[in-house]
């Protein structure tokens, strides 16, 4: 055995595996993206109930109106907050729990050789961790804190009065939390108290600390008891245009993945009709069986995963970007767009560079490799994949989201991009998941690992693992299910198709549909 196979082998592949699965149980107590994405669309949704159409009396308008909002959307809120105030309070608890454990731990010093500059010689080892989990700690208690002043108004406006006091004044007893959110709440409890109390000032900080259908509401409650008309007029009509614009939203957000997932439920019960029908010449048959001629083994798929995907993207390229001279932590939305664009591309040239080097030696290539071909029927492929996949994906998520209850973690950039209203920087997501994101993942998985995986598996088999390799390579223990279920979709239509290109339109879909998903609640 040589020197090079045995330190892939037994030192590089035992590192990346063991990062990995640390990566992956790091994830474990982070929060899903996709509760934050509720509560974006609850709130939307929340707006959207205040619109009325010019004719109050049209039967097939109120239609559409409980068709997008629900019959009780004011229920279905206070469910959504409750779920995601507890949610809250868990992870608040146990990251209590972590620092009094980092507190009782001895104190032991290191004293650094050459101490880095502004860096004090001696550290406390059992100070170390505690600074993120105080920074995580903050936030925590920040969100409680606002979600507990909006699930009062939602208790109030559902004529649950005496438990939005309750809600509310529990909150102002809390010594954790900022003084404005107690002081918020205190206002907000004079308003539905019986009788009404108005603190003085009392606009200022609902302005400051509510947004949207919470604060307008509260506005209303407000103007209606100073009697200020002309106030209470303006934000009714601000209201009023903004449950228009949240109406469109849901509408967009809603109709279209609808339509598209409705297709492709039709084209799914099609397809295996048609492959019960005619066997092995239906479109799911094609090319089932087929392997393809793989000339390398499972060491040159090892090299170009283990060194080329993984020590460039988690050690490499992070290394080389943290010694660049920038100032951190980057709070210009689109420096952060640019840095992860940048930080991809990286992470993808040195990637494929080290694709094209381990395959060189086998050039030319046997037949179908990386087969990229415009005059085919990739087209079609790739957009009937897509809406496959929603229907399938779809249910997957829902499974997925009772086994973990809101946690395991997911893609830091699609916080960015939901939170991220400047069309620059949203162009530069775009740029990242939707074009880069597609050609890059799917050279590397579907074009090289899947048919590599033909050599030991059957076409079937090889899908079904490189699917879940896929999902494995994102780091998140939440996304691993959903995931997996899209990479068996994009398998299926590649091992068909015999063409890249349809599995990579597939991919920018996906990943353009999210993206147009976030912007649009973002906006709100």
């Amino acid at each position: 055995m040589t020197l090079k196979r045995l330190i892939l082998i037994f030192i590089l592949t035992p590192i990346a595996v063991l990062l990995a699965v640390s990566a992956l149980f790091g994830s474990w107590q982070e929060p899903q993206f996709q509760s934050r994405l509720e509560l974006y669309q609850t709130n939307i949704a929340l707006q959207a109930q205040a619109w009325q159409s010019e004719d109050s009396n049209d039967d097939n308008l109120q239609a559409v109106r409980e068709a997008i909002l629900g019959e009780q959307p004011l229920e279905g809120a206070i469910k959504q907050y409750q779920e995601a105030r507890q949610s809250v309070q868990a992870n608040l608890d146990k990251v209590n729990n972590k620092l009094a454990q980092l507190r009782s731990q001895p104190e032991t010093t290191l004293t650094p050789p050459k101490p880095l500059p502004d860096v004090a010689p001696t550290i406390k080892t059992s100070r170390r961790g505690q600074q993120p989990l105080q920074q995580s700690l903050k936030q925590l208690e920040k969100l409680l804190a606002e979600l507990d002043l909006r699930l009062g108004i939602l208790q109030a406006q559902q004529g649950q009065k005496d438990t939005a006091l309750k809600t509310w004044s529990a909150l102002q007893q809390r010594s954790d939390i900022n003084p404005e959110f107690g002081q918020t709440a205190a206002v907000l409890t004079g308003l539905w108290s019986n009788p009404p109390r108005l603190l003085p000032n009392a606009q200022e900080p609902i302005q400051k600390n509510l947004e949207g259908w919470f604060r307008s509401t509260a506005l209303v409650q407000l103007y209606q008891l100073q009697q200020r008309q002309d106030a209470l007029s303006a934000v009714k009509a601000t209201q009023q245009e903004a449950a228009t614009q949240a109406v469109i939203k849901l509408a967009l957000i809603g109709t279209i993945p609808t339509l598209a997932a409705l297709i492709g439920l039709i084209l799914l019960i099609l397809l295996f009709a048609q492959r019960l029908l005619k066997g092995k010449a239906s479109l799911l048959a094609q090319n089932a069986d087929v392997p393809w001629s793989t000339p390398w083994d499972g060491e040159t798929v090892l090299q170009v995963f283990v060194v080329g995907f993984f020590f460039m993207g988690q050690i490499f390229v992070p290394l080389l970007i943290s010694l660049l001279p920038i100032q951190r932590p980057v709070t210009d939305v689109r420096l952060q767009a640019f840095s992860v664009l940048v930080s991809y591309l990286l992470v993808a040239s040195g990637a494929l560079l080290v694709l094209y080097f381990s395959l060189k030696r086998f050039f030319p290539l046997p037949e179908f490799w990386f087969r990229f071909r415009f005059q085919d029927k990739w087209f079609l492929w790739g957009l009937g994949g897509y809406c496959t996949a929603l229907p399938i994906v779809v249910v997957v998520s829902l499974i997925n989201q009772q086994l973990w209850q809101g946690q395991g973690g997911s893609n830091p950039l699609l916080q960015l991009a939901l939170e991220s209203q400047d069309s620059v920087a949203l162009g530069i997501f775009f740029s990242t998941a939707a074009i880069a994101a597609p050609f890059f993942e799917e050279i590397l998985f579907r074009g090289f690992l899947l048919p590599s995986l033909t050599r030991y598996l059957p076409v079937w088999g090889s899908i079904l693992v490189s699917s879940l390799l896929f999902a494995i390579a994102h780091l998140s223990l939440s996304e691993i299910l959903p995931l997996t279920a899209l990479g068996i979709v994009l398998g299926v239509v590649y091992t068909r198709s015999r063409n890249l290109l349809a599995p990579m339109l597939l991919h920018s879909l996906w990943n353009s549909g999210t993206l147009l998903s976030l912007f649009t609640l973002g906006s709100n």
